[in-house]
């Protein structure tokens, strides 16, 4: 996994709490986790769980852990208490073989060059018939000098997410796309970015704005939440969410 960028880490910590995107993507992973089997003692790992204000949430679905590479991040996510936080690398879990119920991995798996391994590494520590969520950016055609700086190595496709977990033994169970609303235009200012060979940086993506427009941007992420809480999923979005499933049956 590579190296984060410590101006978008500090960046990101700064507002994690309060930014539409990353409260409504909260209301999206709830929705979807309310809707799964798990035990009642369910074992969670927030992998590349950032700040730990995942790790928050995930509490009420049984006894969670962490990991992330960022030291200064880990260190925020241990401060919270919810939980214990290991720093590590997702290619390299120091967890033993079928130890989680549910994993969840949200805008991680873009930053690590091999998927595919990372991916299969996580199907390792969960258990049979056990749980990985995942979210990734969408579309291809959307690269841009945003995901430059935030260090992708790719953006998906349903066929490449889909591809990239069965090829390293997951099930897809469900697959669907989510922030919709704001695709056409955050389309049109990354490809005219591109065009230009220009980026108004990607702390500017993080910037809260006054209070109003914040509750406004989130309000649709709500929306969403609600839709496909109820089974349904989306066409189109700037994010794509998959869950997978390890076969209850398998090696």
């Amino acid at each position: 996994m590579l190296a984060v960028d410590k101006d978008l880490m500090q960046a990101t910590l700064e507002v994690d709490e309060r930014h539409w995107w990353y409260r409504g993507r909260r209301k999206v992973i709830r929705a979807e986790l309310d809707a799964l089997t798990l035990p009642a003692d369910a074992q969670v790992l927030d992998a590349g769980c950032g700040s730990g204000r995942t790790m928050q949430e995930l509490e009420d679905y049984g006894t969670v852990r962490g990991i992330e590479l960022d030291e200064d991040a880990a260190e925020l996510a241990r401060s919270r208490g919810h939980g214990e936080v290991t720093v590590g690398r997702l290619e390299q879990l120091p967890w033993p073989d079928r130890t989680f119920d549910l994993i969840t991995s949200l805008d991680v798996i873009e930053h690590t060059p091999d998927d595919r391994a990372t991916l299969a590494e996580l199907l390792r520590v969960c258990r049979p018939g056990g749980w990985l969520l995942v979210t990734v950016p969408a579309y291809p055609a959307l690269w841009s000098l945003h995901d430059e700086a935030n260090h992708h190595y790719r953006r998906y496709s349903r066929a490449s997410l889909r591809a990239a977990a069965t090829g390293a033994g997951w099930t897809v169970t469900r697959l669907t796309s989510f922030n919709s609303l704001l695709l056409a235009p955050a389309a049109a200012v990354r490809l005219t970015q591109r065009r230009l060979g220009v980026h108004n940086g990607y702390t500017n993506d993080l910037a809260l704005g006054p209070a109003w427009l914040n509750d406004a941007l989130e309000r649709p992420l709500a929306l969403e939440a609600s839709w496909l809480g109820r089974g349904r999923t989306l066409a189109f979005g700037l994010s794509l969410l998959a869950v997978l499933r390890r076969s209850p049956s398998g090696p």
